[in-house]
């Protein structure tokens, strides 16, 4: 077993494209790590570099205690399982499995135990005979792991893996994915652009966008301590609502003012210290769809600030409803109990969860606090 670490690294493509930019990033042994983020951020590169498929351009990678820059990927002790499975069509499943130990020359009692064994965990020991074109696509993708785990590597990669199933198959295959991790004791790394599925696998998320590293946490620090609006805005679905506004002093305590409305900010939660500096200065407030509430208990608490607004869309998902509003030139997503009953078109008042809210600078785009 094998930690990763990436130190420096960039990934630079003629005409001075700069996929990857100075990535730094310890990977512990047994991890179950997700590299997250839109298409083109620079993830599944980051990965393919981890298994030799992409020369480094700049910096150093270690798995374990050696530098593997210049390693080729079949001996780096690790196991690539990929969108498109890449299983050879024209071999049975057992022989998909078993094909890289054969061509390690593997004594052949080795490799049916390891075949055998391999598909017991998985549950597709009925499946050993047929082909991958008979094989349903949660089916081929368990043989695809089944083909990296016989080899029992020292670390996983998986680029995107379940990006290919229905929306029902890849949940079930999340928890399946989970399991195998804890169970194999390995690290994983796996790159997706889905954040649910980060979100409910890994034991930390790399958050990343244009080739920069964002944000490295576990999902719930990423859910309520995001460090910049990207990664805010990115983590989370509905996303999180920004608000623009104005730091503004009122009697003895400071307030963001959006339109016509206060919200406060409570020195508790947000240090004051930071605040003072922007007194005066537009800043980002953000708030999660949930900390938005049309229920009147809320509306005259000393912890809320209340917003006048229109509905323009009301979503019934079942359990809640996704309420599209706007107050003045602010547009935002809330999310409610359904018996609220609230449809489009209406008035409400929304009632601001100030003890949920986030502060950004509208400059750099950092939180503040």
């Amino acid at each position: 077993m094998a930690g990763i670490s990436l130190r420096n690294i960039y990934k630079v493509y003629p005409g001075d494209v700069t996929a990857v930019n100075d990535f730094n990033l310890e990977i512990e042994d047994k991890e179950f790590i997700i590299l997250v983020g839109p298409s083109g951020c620079g993830k599944s590169t980051t990965l393919r570099m981890i298994a030799g498929l992409e020369e480094i351009t700049k910096g150093e990678l270690y798995i374990g205690d050696q530098l593997v820059n210049d390693v080729e990927p079949k001996n780096r002790d690790i196991a690539m399982v990929f969108q498109n499975y890449a299983l050879y069509p024209h071999m049975s499943v057992y022989k998909n499995m078993a094909f890289g130990l054969r061509m390690r020359k593997m004594p052949k009692d080795e490799i049916d135990e390891k075949v055998r064994e391999a598909a017991r965990i998985l549950d597709i020991e009925e499946l050993l005979e047929r082909k991958p074109k008979a094989l349903s696509g949660g089916q081929r993708q368990r043989v695809a792991l089944g083909r990296a785990m016989v080899r029992d590597p020292a670390v996983f990669l998986l680029d995107e893996p379940l990006s290919n199933l229905d929306a029902k198959l890849r949940t079930s295959m999340r928890t399946e994915l989970t399991k195998l991790h804890k169970r194999l004791g390995t690290t994983f790394v796996y790159v997706t652009h889905d954040q649910i599925e980060a979100m409910t696998m890994a034991d930390r998320i790399v958050v990343m966008h244009d080739g920069f590293i964002q944000q490295v946490d576990t999902p719930q620090n990423l859910y309520d301590r995001p460090q910049n609006l990207f990664v805010a805005g990115f983590i989370g679905t509905p996303p999180m609502n920004f608000l623009e506004s104005v730091i503004v002093k009122v009697g003895e305590r400071y307030v963001a003012r959006v339109g016509d409305a206060d919200l406060p900010l409570l020195p508790d939660r947000l240090s004051y210290d930071k605040v003072v500096p922007y007194e005066g200065k537009d800043v980002v407030v953000g708030v999660r769809p949930e900390n938005l509430h049309l229920d009147p208990a809320y509306l005259n608490l000393p912890t809320t600030g209340v917003l006048d607004a229109g509905v323009d869309l009301a979503e019934l998902m079942g359990s809640e409803i996704y309420v599209y509003a706007r107050s003045g030139e602010t547009s935002f997503i809330a999310k409610v109990p359904p018996q609220l009953g609230v449809e489009s078109g209406a008035k409400i008042k929304v009632a601001v969860d100030c003890n949920k809210t986030h502060l950004f600078d509208k400059e750099t785009q950092h939180v503040i606090v």
